[in-house]
């Protein structure tokens, strides 16, 4: 959660920067990621991480990934 805490801080501060909007403004995030287009970090990383899961699933080539996930002890 630390790193994801990070992605966010930093996405954050590049949209203020985009836009040119300080902290002072006091604009909330949502309202930032609105203006930028931009999808929050945070969903965009779970996003990845299950399409990689997939790409490894369907992986025909008898690596150990998708006999692992298949494995019956």
């Amino acid at each position: 959660m630390g790193l994801i805490r990070r992605l966010r801080v930093t996405q954050r501060a590049m949209g203020r920067a985009m836009l040119g909007v300080t902290l002072r403004d006091r604009i909330r995030n949502v309202e930032i990621r609105r203006r930028t287009g931009v999808t929050d970090i945070a969903q965009q990383v779970a996003k990845l991480k299950w399409q990689w899961a997939g790409h490894i699933v369907r992986r025909k080539d008898g690596r150990w990934g998708p006999k692992v996930l298949e494995w019956q002890p």
